[in-house]
């Protein structure tokens, strides 16, 4: 009878004893404690390859000359060609889109540049420019000097463009997005190829760096895991080119004794305002 009291009043110090007991209840503490998993890093960097088609919407004010002196003086004056402009053709060059995802506004606010070949800016002559002589006559007397044609002139163009990009939903499949930013066109190797302007001697050309300011939108869909596929639009505002051509000379096929005759210089405003649509793939790093 004692041993029966004795077993009774140890019974629950050997529960509590018993090692797997003690087992179950750690197992339990460490599943209610259990810590989850820390969620997918973000890739901030993205590149998206394609090309870029450009269209210039462009318009001028006429091509004005300047420093005309000696026998062109005869033919010409300095100021307006009345009815002339100029306009720049549109273009297609492979370009790439590079993009960094900054750590801001629940990850939806980027900075984005492209980067491409140089852009062939080519100018064409309009109106009377074209299809009229620069100088029909002198003192009365046809001079033989033909109308140009729409071929002016070209050069190289590379404009560095930077937005700021906001994505309008955060969405890992489909992100439609906006943005705004700067650029500035730089045009190099510029060179008149119009063969009347050449004829009698290669004139000087230049063409002033362009600023203007860029608005965007576009969508990004995902493709598959981290591979994306963009179609992307910009437009970019207030960029006026202003080109400069010097040491025109010209031949008079009619008046001989007049031999090659310098003009001087001839200027041109160009508005451009290029809009950009770009298409690519690429992913996110």
């Amino acid at each position: 009878m004692k041993s029966l009291v004795l077993l009774a009043l140890l019974a629950p110090a050997l529960a509590h004893a018993d090692p797997d007991a003690d087992d179950t209840a750690t197992a339990t503490a460490t599943t209610a404690v259990k810590v989850a998993p820390p969620p997918a890093k973000k890739r901030r960097l993205y590149v998206r390859l394609g090309v870029a088609y450009l269209h210039p919407f462009s318009s001028s004010g006429p091509l004005t000359l300047a420093n005309v002196d000696g026998a062109a003086s005869l033919a010409v004056k300095d100021g307006p060609i009345a009815g002339s402009g100029t306009t720049i053709d549109s273009s297609t060059v492979p370009a790439a889109i590079i993009g960094y995802t900054l750590p801001i506004l629940n990850d939806r606010l980027s900075i984005e540049t492209i980067l491409g070949t140089p852009i062939p800016v080519k100018f064409e002559a309009t109106g009377t420019l074209a299809n009229q002589s620069l100088a029909p006559t002198a003192l009365g007397i046809p001079t033989g000097v033909m109308a140009l044609g729409p071929q002016l002139g070209e050069a190289k163009g590379v404009p560095p463009v930077v937005t700021a990009v906001y994505a309008l939903r955060d969405s890992p499949t489909l992100v439609p997005y906006v943005g705004a930013g700067v650029s500035v066109l730089f045009a190099y190797d510029a060179q008149v190829t119009n063969p009347t302007l050449t004829m009698a001697g290669k004139p000087d050309m230049s063409v002033s760096p362009a600023p203007g300011l860029v608005l965007q939108t576009g969508i990004d869909a995902r493709i598959w895991n981290r591979v994306y596929a963009r179609i992307d639009v910009k437009f970019i505002a207030l960029m006026q080119a202003n080109a400069e051509v010097d040491h025109i000379q010209i031949q008079t096929p009619e008046l001989p004794l007049f031999g090659n005759v310098e003009v001087g210089t001839a200027k041109m405003s160009v508005w451009v305002n290029p809009l950009i649509v770009q298409a690519g793939i690429g992913a996110n790093f």
